[in-house]
């Protein structure tokens, strides 16, 4: 499904590219991808914009809800005394446990720089992935394509969402359903970058080393990563060229093996084990008919949610610009067959509605109903979402480019027009979004400031005020009802007990 852009066609003179004379043609064919260059690289601007200025405002947040736990317990034990207690303890997520001892051992640093860091891994990934795709597809792009279309999912992906913070900046949900289908994509560079024998072993250790570690990160982007990789070898017959078919399914059946390690160190642990007796789920079976029923219903509602979300427009409309501007690269011989939109498609929409449905199927039984208001689960899956209407749009490009050069000129205006105004539609909550941030930053640091002071005095108790954004759970929530995690936030400031206020100090 990823593949979709880059899309193997025969090489095809540039409309209006002049007589017969061949440098005539070169000449007319160099100017008109030097002016696209230059449009490209304005609309660039745009999506890099936004992201820019998303990580910009991280400065903004501080600790939340299981955060308030993590930060003591990485101060007293270090981050691989983190990883023992997620594996002994907590759930079992040992990957998880590292990424959150990694973050968390700069406490309130670290949390303002994870949307810096984070934000920008992501755009180099997909921006390399890009690249690599169109390059084994055979395909060439003007200078600054490729960092278009990865800017434009970056910015979707993460700012389409119904909860941006949860997504973006609260580092205990991003690292397990954010940055996890991301580090899922980067693991397939290797092989699509492998060149001989070596490039391939290498490329099959990654995936297998990357398997295990999601397979320890996150329960959902494993099942995404395994539903995809299925597809790899099921229906790879239909989308790969033979000498790259066996390549394929043996590097996708190595990532199936890693993350069924992952998945069973993570299952017979003693904290995914206490996890499992926690939320009742050793006597619960989510393949039960009701539950099965009731996840799909809950599928059904956040499927209304994301195919309602405009902004996903933006998606399809950089692919349909990457479909126009993809020409077939002269002596290159590409790893897919010969394109087949409808087909690959299919298989494109399939596995988004597959993995997202079992990733719901196997949140349900500790959310509940929740699952349909439980945003950041949805990120798992949301990723392939963008992905393959990415995709779609590129083969919708590709149709338009095919045929006469007027429509290809307004296809690419009306394109152009889409995909800025749905990255600008994305402005407006975010800035709304950033105002909450320093509102609550701004408290935050004033109430941190107090409870330092009262500990410094050699206080055992002190008031505290519950300091929310976004739905995020913070110390006697609904007023003062709902005690967790007062306790971890007494250990942080080490104080033996802190009470419910309403006023800040």
């Amino acid at each position: 499904m990823t593949a979709a852009p880059g899309v193997a066609i025969p090489h095809e003179p540039v409309p209006g590219g002049g007589g017969p004379g061949p440098g005539s043609g070169k000449g007319v064919r160099g100017l008109l991808r030097s002016g696209t260059t230059v449009w490209t690289a304005g609309l660039c601007l745009l999506p890099l914009g936004l992201l820019a200025a998303a990580a910009w405002l991280g400065r903004h947040v501080r600790p939340t809800a299981d955060e308030w736990c993590f930060l003591p317990k990485v101060r007293e034990l270090g981050v691989w005394g983190m990883v023992e207690k997620f594996y002994a303890t907590d759930n079992g997520r040992v990957g998880n446990g590292l990424l959150v001892g990694m973050y968390a051992k700069f406490p309130v640093a670290g949390h303002q720089w994870f949307a810096v860091v984070t934000g920008a891994l992501m755009l180099a990934v997909l921006w390399a992935l890009t690249v690599q795709l169109l390059r084994r597809a055979g395909q060439s792009v003007p200078r600054g394509v490729p960092l278009l279309v990865a800017s434009v999912i970056t910015v979707v992906f993460l700012f389409a969402t119904p909860n941006t913070y949860k997504t973006f900046y609260w580092p205990a949900a991003s690292v397990s359903h954010t940055l996890a289908p991301v580090l899922a994509c980067a693991a397939a560079l290797p092989l699509l970058s492998a060149r001989g024998r070596r490039g391939r072993i290498t490329a099959l250790v990654v995936v297998l080393l990357a398997g295990v570690f999601m397979g320890t990160l996150s329960e959902e982007a494993s099942v995404v990563c395994v539903v995809v990789l299925a597809g790899v070898v099921v229906l790879g017959r239909w989308i790969f060229t033979e000498r790259a078919l066996a390549v394929a399914r043996c590097w996708a059946l190595v990532g199936i093996a890693g993350i069924g390690i992952g998945m069973f160190v993570l299952m017979t642990s003693p904290g995914g084990r206490k996890r499992r007796e926690r939320f009742g789920l050793e006597t619960t079976s989510m393949l039960a008919p009701e539950s099965l029923i009731a996840s799909l219903r809950g599928y059904v509602h956040i499927l209304e949610t994301v195919f309602t979300t405009w902004q996903y427009v933006g998606a399809v409309a950089a692919g349909v610009l990457l479909g126009l501007l993809a020409r077939g690269r002269a002596g290159a011989s590409p790893v897919l067959l010969p394109c087949r939109p409808l087909l690959w498609t299919s298989f494109g929409a399939l596995a988004f509605l597959v993995s997202g449905y079992l990733c719901t199927v196997i949140t349900y039984p500790v959310f509940g109903a929740r699952v349909m208001t439980a945003q950041r689960t949805w990120n798992d899956y949301l990723l392939l979402y963008v992905l393959f209407l990415v995709g779609a749009g590129a083969f919708l490009g590709r149709a338009l480019r095919l045929r006469e050069r007027r429509t290809g000129v307004v296809a690419k205006a009306v394109a152009a027009a889409v995909c800025a105004a749905a990255v600008l539609g994305l402005a407006v909550p975010l800035h709304h979004l950033g105002h909450d941030m320093r509102v609550r930053a701004y408290k935050w640091d004033r109430q941190d400031q107090y409870l330092r002071a009262q500990a410094a005095k050699g206080a055992k108790t002190a008031p505290y005020t519950p300091l929310s954004v976004a739905g995020t759970l913070e110390p006697f929530g609904g007023q003062g009802r709902n005690v967790w995690p007062a306790g971890c936030v007494a250990d942080y400031y080490r104080l033996d007990k802190v009470t419910y206020s309403n006023r800040l100090p």
